[in-house]
């Protein structure tokens, strides 16, 4: 019989027992583990230094890369100042610090921030607060909640609804009432598409007659994120997210944009809203306002909607009964305000819509010469290779997702998709060494 390796953590033994991991198939990683122990700059170290290239940005959250000591020192030096306030009838000064700084590079009209602890928590907030608009107006009735196919909103009970990844809430149900839009891939017609599909702009009609079906008066929120991320990685074709506007616009229903992953420079602009001109009414972020250093989430709210629930509140009451106890948290707070200032100085927000963010689209579109690949979609800091199922779905793209990590790069599989989203920080040496150690994950898999 074999005996396990021993693993140590800060020279402790450890167990891999007892850390039930989450989106991942435990019995098989107990088996063959990926474990990390430090990281630093573009790469992730193995408990025996081994780097491990990502390009990944974890899970499409590391903008700046790891250990920036810019980001450790602003949450050193906010500790002894103010570890933890409240924020239940009470604020403090760096919350509201960071509001503004937030409200400067958001779209405009978006002006009223509430924070929450991830993705997660934005989107079920998100849609609280769409609820708490109509019902301000009188429209309490509207309740249904449009989402589309491969969507993905977080596991809360909200986002499971909203979402359109089946597997995801299977065991779980669907807690709000919701329907959802048809996804807007079309690999008959745009495959191997740089930038935004050319076809597909008419799926967007589906949204009218979904309301027409519902009828209007029942419905709250349309929620979509600009690209499909976890479902995916596509690309909306070009006019489809202007055309959901519109017909919002027409219906009375609130569009909400799920920017968890496109927000903070994914795609080249700030906000994916900003990159593709269409102005939202409610926008969720997380990942990228930290960068994954403290857990945190924010929601934006456009001022119509804030000041519609804000003047029907109740004299001298709470206008919107909704908040977490870490709302707010003050390391969090400081964590973001470094980040932004990072951003701000290294002028990555649009870092990638320039040339390494071309070079990552050349890098994955000479990709295409490989076994069993059937598309290839690339946007600024996200790219996805597709391939073709094998015997099972899934098991493709897990084993090459393996060979990766041996061959020291760190990528995402999504069923038989594997998908990147980089640190804003990579150079394009970084992406050379992503296509070549790539190529010969797939070509010793797919041998």
């Amino acid at each position: 019989m074999n005996e396990q390796p021993t693993y140590f953590s800060r020279n402790r033994p450890i167990s891999l027992e007892h850390h039930w991991l989450p989106f991942t198939p435990n019995r098989d990683f107990r088996t063959d583990p990926r474990l990390i122990a430090r990281a630093e700059g573009m790469y992730y170290y193995t408990p025996d230094d081994r780097p491990v290239l990502d390009m990944s940005g974890a899970l499409w959250c590391s903008h700046l890369g790891h250990g920036r000591k810019e980001i450790g020192q602003a949450i050193a030096e906010q500790f002894p100042v103010l570890d933890y306030a409240p924020s239940f009838g009470f604020g403090h000064t760096i919350s509201f610090e960071l509001a503004d700084r937030l409200s400067a590079i958001l779209p405009d009209g978006l002006g009223h921030i509430l924070f929450t602890n991830s993705g997660s928590e934005s989107c079920d907030t998100a849609i609280k607060v769409a609820y708490a608009y109509h019902h301000a107006r009188g429209q309490s009735g509207r309740k249904k909640i449009i989402g589309r196919q491969k969507g993905y909103h977080g596991v809360g009970f909200g986002g499971l609804s909203a979402g359109g990844i089946t597997a995801n809430r299977t065991a779980f149900g669907s807690w709000l009432p919701a329907d959802h839009l048809r996804h807007t891939h079309l690999p008959e017609k745009n495959a191997f598409t740089r930038g935004l599909p050319e076809h597909g702009v008419e799926l967007a009609e589906e949204l009218a007659e979904l309301i027409a079906f519902h009828d209007a008066s029942t419905v709250a929120a349309v929620v979509v994120e600009p690209v499909i991320g976890a479902g995916g990685v596509y690309l909306p074709p070009k006019g489809y997210l202007k055309r959901l506007r519109e017909i919002c616009d027409q219906t009375g229903v609130l569009l909400i944009l799920d920017e968890v992953i496109t927000g903070f420079g994914r795609l080249g602009s700030p906000f994916a809203s900003q990159e593709f001109d269409v102005k939202p009414d409610i926008t969720t972020m997380a990942k990228g306002l930290t960068a994954a250093t403290v857990p945190m989430g924010a929601v934006a709210v456009a001022d119509f909607v804030h000041d519609e629930i804000m003047a029907r509140g109740p004299e001298g009451g709470v206008e919107l009964l909704h908040g977490y106890t870490y709302s707010a948290h003050p390391l969090a707070c400081a964590a973001s305000i470094a980040c932004l200032d990072v951003y701000e100085r290294e002028n990555l927000l649009t870092r990638a819509s320039g040339p390494v963010g071309d070079a990552l689209g050349d890098a994955l579109f000479n990709l295409r010469d490989l076994p069993e690949v059937v598309d290839i979609r690339h946007y600024g800091f996200i790219g996805a290779v597709e391939f073709r199922p094998g015997e099972k779905p899934g098991k493709r793209g897990q084993a090459i997702f393996k060979a990766c990590w041996k061959e020291g790069l760190m990528v995402r599989a999504l069923g038989d998709i594997i998908a990147v989203s980089p640190p804003l920080v990579i150079e394009q040496d970084h992406v050379g060494e992503f296509a070549e150690k790539f190529r010969r994950a797939v070509e010793t898999t797919l041998a």
